[in-house]
């Protein structure tokens, strides 16, 4: 499996949407908005139905871990998703269109979403960017915005702040940084 990182420029963030919309990729813009601003894994953003979004506040049960979470879609990702042609309650957000079957409709697949974002993501630039980029590009931002290390951990459901600082890149060079900027 490839490691990713988060987007860490608000530029960056901004080509990848310009890229999306330029490649006529309007849905898969939409999902990458989704997924900065939300911090949800590509599965529960797949599995995500019309009926879990209608209310203020989105309540899921994360696929991974079981567990019920809850959050608001903030001003970002309600405005993307009101681009979109709204499905039935119970349609996947995310539905693909290709039903060979004739049976149940499904949700777009995680190979998919990789194979869009990365090339989005080459076309501007910049390597190491797939699904996962999504969830860590989120806490990379909510920890740059707060300096709440516990909170991010949280959020991302992380058993320790090791796990998160490592999750969302701080890397040598930032601690680097860190101390030549101190000097006290």
């Amino acid at each position: 499996m490839e490691f990713v990182k988060p987007i860490r420029g608000i530029d960056e963030i901004e080509a990848i949407k310009n890229e999306l919309t330029a490649q006529g990729k309007e849905r898969e813009r939409v999902l990458f908005v989704l997924g900065i601003n939300t911090g949800l894994r590509i599965s529960d953003i797949l599995n995500l139905k019309w009926e879990d979004i209608e209310t203020a506040a989105v309540k899921i049960r994360e696929r991974k871990t079981k567990k019920i979470k809850r959050f608001i879609l903030n001003d970002a990702a309600r405005e993307a998703l009101n681009t979109l042609e709204k499905g039935s309650p119970s349609a996947f957000v995310f539905e693909s269109h290709s039903n060979r079957n004739g049976g149940e409709k499904k949700p777009w697949t995680e190979q998919y979403v990789w194979t869009v974002l990365s090339k989005a993501g080459k076309a501007c630039g910049l390597e190491s960017i797939g699904t996962h980029s999504l969830r860590k590009t989120f806490a990379f931002h909510v920890y740059q915005k707060t300096n709440d290390l516990p909170l991010v951990q949280k959020l991302l459901n992380h058993s320790s702040a090791a796990v998160t600082l490592r999750y969302i890149g701080i890397e040598q060079a930032d601690m680097d940084a860190c101390y030549a900027g101190l000097n006290l």
